[in-house]
């Protein structure tokens, strides 16, 4: 039984409505990015190592401490926790944002081993992205990495989460650009301000010359290739959902189809 599906897109591609259908239709645990909790990935944590913490002052280190998990040779730190001060000083060690890629993907790596083993035998999720999309925003946006490297990173993570049998639904849009400004005023210009500041200045945007929403647009539109070619060539069986939001209902009928499948 597939014990975890994933829905992969771009922003703006109909990936939490579509993740909420499926787990409604089996009954499964519904995940959605930027909960701050998710069981497989950290998205609102810092990770501060040993070395690290010695420059904390003695009560802050308490206050860390109290209240972050050890891992390898550190402290993973919710910062929903902290505040102030404290809080300014832990954002420069947060996980997707400041960390060395050396550092950060043992960590990732750790995170889905976790909740691997913790996904009981009668227990199905259904997460909206992390399997392609937060990889490829680190690896090729943030760290300028080829496709090789990225694909190298995704299939370290597909091992891991094998004994779940995952699936993945991949939506794929044809115009890009018409797809995000149709988000636009649900989203707000605050947003689309920061995911190009995103795409600019990172290795990625910096090495092609990325500027503006144009560049924007066209960082996606890469992404989104190199996406589909990693998805085909791993070991998880997926299915790609070709421009859904033209006919919702027929994407719909399609992924039923499929979850008729993976129930039998």
């Amino acid at each position: 039984m597939n014990r975890l599906i994933i829905i992969e897109g771009l922003p703006c591609s109909g990936k939490s409505t579509t993740s909420k259908f499926i787990a409604e239709k089996l009954g499964a645990v519904f995940v959605d990015e930027g909960t701050g909790s998710h069981p497989a990935d950290y998205e609102f944590h810092s990770f501060v190592n040993n070395l690290a913490l010695n420059t904390f002052s003695t009560e802050e280190q308490a206050l860390i401490k109290e209240k972050s998990a050890l891992r390898r040779d550190g402290h993973i730190v919710p910062l929903g926790e902290f505040s102030g001060e404290l809080f300014d000083k832990l954002l420069r060690y947060k996980i997707y944002d400041f960390l060395p890629w050396e550092t950060e993907m043992p960590i990732m790596l750790d995170k889905w081993r976790e909740f691997v083993k913790s996904v009981k035998p009668d227990e199905r999720y259904v997460f909206n992205c992390v399997l392609l999309q937060n990889p490829m925003c680190e690896t090729m946006m943030r760290f300028g990495f080829d496709t090789e490297r990225s694909a190298a990173y995704i299939r370290s993570i597909c091992d891991i989460i094998s004994p779940l049998e995952p699936f993945v639904v991949y939506l794929h849009s044809s115009d890009i650009r018409s797809a995000i400004e149709k988000a636009l005023p649900e989203r707000g210009a605050d947003w689309l301000n920061s995911v190009i500041d995103y795409h600019c200045n990172g290795a990625y945007g910096k090495a092609n010359n990325i500027i503006g929403y144009d560049g924007y647009i066209k960082a996606l539109e890469e992404r989104q290739k190199r996406e589909v070619e990693i998805l085909r060539r791993l070991k998880v069986p997926y299915i790609i959902l070709s421009d859904p939001q033209a006919d919702w209902q027929k994407a719909y009928t399609r992924i039923e189809q499929c979850l008729e499948n993976l129930v039998r």
